[in-house]
């Protein structure tokens, strides 16, 4: 892989991470249909690519995440992020099994158009329903509200299914204040990246293709870089966007352009 697609990949994972369209879709769909790389590789490839939106949150976040390990830290907070990082592998880990063994380009591309569609029909149904809500605060959420977050979460291991904007969408339905449930989606991601790249490694040990490591330092200073600014974009901007549509038109056209080599 040459060190400008390396570089490529890393800003569209980090530009995409917090968009409500999933990162890895779109770094899937790169990598298979531009870079020739497998579908089982591109997976594991898209998994590490992770790693530098990971950092940005450590960064970006720093202090709340120093304040949780003090004795009197936010105990809401650290309640959340364990309860729905624990659920969170309950559908995560058989779904990332599954797909290991889904290893048909084709067929990945397909389930990649028909889960940004899903994605897009999600984002709508958040748009028309959490308009007249009275917006719950963080220490407002319950025990079931926090595994069904995780629950939730760990399906955005199914490449076009964005993990942000599940959980986002989760969370404004749930009547959760906007800035609020952007900082819970931000800080809930880096327990579930961590656990996410660890199996990842653990069922691939090497780099998920043939790189070097100068290769591999570029993509991760790539995604680092881009998914700071478009995470700190999205806090400021997040009432004016509106990506719905986006999914829904990027998902009927990979359906389009996965079944166009059938019929032709």
């Amino acid at each position: 892989m040459h060190i400008i697609q390396s570089i490529l990949l890393g800003l569209i994972q980090g530009i995409a991470e917090w968009l409500p369209i999933s990162s890895e879709g779109q770094t899937m769909l790169f990598m298979i249909e531009f870079l020739n790389i497998s579908a089982d590789e591109a997976l594991s490839l898209a998994i590490f690519l992770h790693l530098g939106t990971m950092l940005a949150v450590i960064l970006r976040f720093r202090a709340e995440f120093i304040a949780m390990l003090k004795p009197k830290s936010n105990p809401v907070l650290l309640k959340i992020i364990a309860i729905s990082t624990l659920s969170t592998g309950a559908t995560a880990i058989p779904l990332f099994f599954f797909l290991k063994t889904f290893n048909q380009g084709d067929a990945v591309m397909l389930l990649i158009g028909v889960m940004l569609i899903l994605t897009g029909l999600v984002l709508r149904l958040q748009s028309s329903k959490n308009i007249a809500y009275k917006y719950k605060r963080i220490e407002n959420m319950r025990l079931r509200d926090m595994i069904l977050l995780g629950l939730a979460q760990g399906f955005a291991i199914l490449p076009g299914v964005s993990r942000s904007g599940t959980t986002v969408t989760f969370l404004l339905l749930n009547r959760m204040n906007q800035k609020h449930a952007l900082e819970i989606s931000f800080l809930i991601s880096v327990p579930a990246v961590s656990g996410a790249i660890a199996l990842s490694m653990l069922t691939a040990p090497s780099l998920p293709v043939t790189m070097s490591v100068s290769n591999a330092f570029a993509m991760i200073s790539a995604s680092f870089i881009a998914g700071y600014a478009t995470m700190d974009a999205l806090l400021k901007f997040a009432e004016r966007i509106n990506f719905s549509m986006f999914c829904i038109v990027l998902g009927l056209l990979t359906i389009i352009f996965a079944i166009l080599p059938a019929i032709l």
